[in-house]
């Protein structure tokens, strides 16, 4: 299925521009550059969960700035908001001075914070990325403990400067800047398809909170008391790989016994995306330390940190930035937190994402390279494997990158923005904006089961996608 162009009414002055534009990008950006290398696009309007390109054709937009777009692109609450506040000649920068839209946007996250955090937390505006209030935590719990460690977790994600990449799983931006994980333990993480322990399942999950339990209390583990522990309640650049509510509430319960700070990075899962306005909600979970940023600023550059008071033992300037004041972020975050829980937008991201699931749970015997299918509620992982090839002792087929890469390809030429994430980047990642219709839930499956059906034919009959 081939989507083809079609007019744009406006966009003459740009129209045929695209490739002069890429190239200079290409000439121009560094090669550090990420999502331009997938999508070789020009976008020029975008609204909802379609984008429009300077060539005149039309996507669904399944990426959603990563997680960050709840409400898609340009949601009339957004813009509102955006409109409102421009015209009211409200300062756009006040460094961490108190303002009307900050005061507001406090009080509209404080509403949708899990019950028993909202009463006794405070709130650190950081620079307006994910990973520098990740930073945020590292800090305030070493300040806190007064110890230097950190447990993290194998798959994990939590940002690209030093601390927070210290913390994350991955090796290759890593390898590069000598004993950068130091002070970091790596725990296994519960993945069912892949575990860590070659088991799966429950018992996986069982013995991966033991392991942790077991190498905390042991004398000669090589483990000093930590400042915290960090972990993902649902991994989302490590595959969408959820983890099980009972090992979220085991990792509460060792964190707390043994007076370890557990700070949850809700950066890619909040507000609405797992099916519940933050996904530590699942499991009943009350951390010490919550991370947000992406769908917080609604679709504007907005990162905090929450925590409980107890922790509060900073001093003044103890973590600052010059972009903590961001007013239009603040107002367009609280039109967002306010829609999302106004429209019962966490609850439709629950039972469309389970929709979604299971209509691609049922493709796997007709598609064998779908080897897993997982997720929660919008945030859903399409793990795609080598069909040929034989299964290791939890029936999981090697992990087939290539394949995924044409998929992802075979998807833009059908008008489908996926990307991949995972190990090996071999999982296509679904995260639509939670606003996505039963139309194009629809859509988004069609073309992405056309796109795994023609690539994985072409494989063996040559034919070409």
């Amino acid at each position: 299925m081939t989507v083809h162009p079609t007019a744009l009414p406006g966009l003459d002055h740009i129209a045929g521009k695209a490739d002069a534009i890429l190239e200079r990008q290409r000439a121009r950006e560094s090669s550090a550059r990420t999502y331009a290398r997938s999508f070789p696009i020009v976008p020029a309007r975008a609204q909802g969960m379609t984008v429009e390109g300077t060539d005149g054709r039309h996507y669904l937009d399944c990426l959603s700035g990563a997680g960050t777009l709840a409400l898609g692109h340009n949601h009339p609450v957004v813009l509102e908001a955006i409109q409102r506040t421009v015209s009211s000649g409200a300062p756009l920068h006040v460094l961490d001075l108190a303002t009307p839209e900050k005061d507001e946007f406090t009080d509209a996250l404080f509403a949708t914070l899990p019950s028993g955090f909202a009463d006794r937390a405070r709130i650190h505006f950081c620079g307006p990325a994910g990973t520098d209030a990740v930073e945020a935590a590292f800090k305030l719990m070493q300040t806190a403990t007064g110890r230097r460690g950190l447990l993290a977790f194998t798959g994990a994600y939590h940002g690209m400067t030093a601390g927070a990449l210290a913390a994350s799983g991955g090796v290759a931006a890593k390898e590069p800047v000598p004993g950068i994980a130091a002070d970091v333990t790596r725990l296994p993480y519960p993945y069912a398809y892949r575990c860590p322990f070659g088991i799966g399942g429950e018992r996986g999950a069982e013995l991966s909170a033991s392991y942790a339990e077991r190498l905390l209390d042991d004398p000669n583990g090589g483990v000093v008391p930590p400042a915290a522990m960090i972990l993902e309640a649902v991994q989302g650049e490590g595959g969408a790989v959820p983890a099980p509510d009972a090992w979220m509430r085991e990792m509460r319960r060792i964190t707390a016994e043994r007076e370890i700070p557990l700070i949850v990075d809700e950066v890619q899962t909040g507000v609405g995306r797992t099916g519940a306005f933050w996904a530590v909600e699942h499991s009943g979970v009350v951390p010490d330390a919550m991370v947000m940023s992406k769908a917080i600023g609604g679709s504007l550059p907005l990162a905090v940190l929450v925590y409980h008071e107890d922790y509060d033992g900073w001093l003044p300037g103890a973590h600052t930035g010059t972009f903590r004041g961001n007013t239009l972020a603040m107002a367009t975050g609280t039109a967002t937190l306010r829609y999302v829980a106004r429209e019962g937008l966490a609850e439709r991201a629950a039972s469309v994402g389970a929709r979604m699931t299971a209509r691609l749970e049922s493709l796997r015997a007709e598609l064998p390279a779908i080897g897993d299918v997982r997720g929660r509620g919008l945030m859903i992982g399409v793990e795609l494997v080598d069909p040929g090839a034989a299964p290791d002792a939890c029936g999981a087929r090697p992990a087939a990158p290539q394949l995924a890469a044409q998929v992802r390809a075979a998807c833009l030429d059908r008008g489908l923005i996926v990307e991949l994430g995972g190990r090996f980047d071999s999982t296509v990642r679904l995260l639509p904006p939670l606003v996505i219709t039963d139309e194009q839930v629809e859509a988004v499956l069609d073309r992405l089961t056309d796109a795994i059906a023609a690539v994985t034919a072409s494989q063996f009959t040559g034919v070409q996608v």
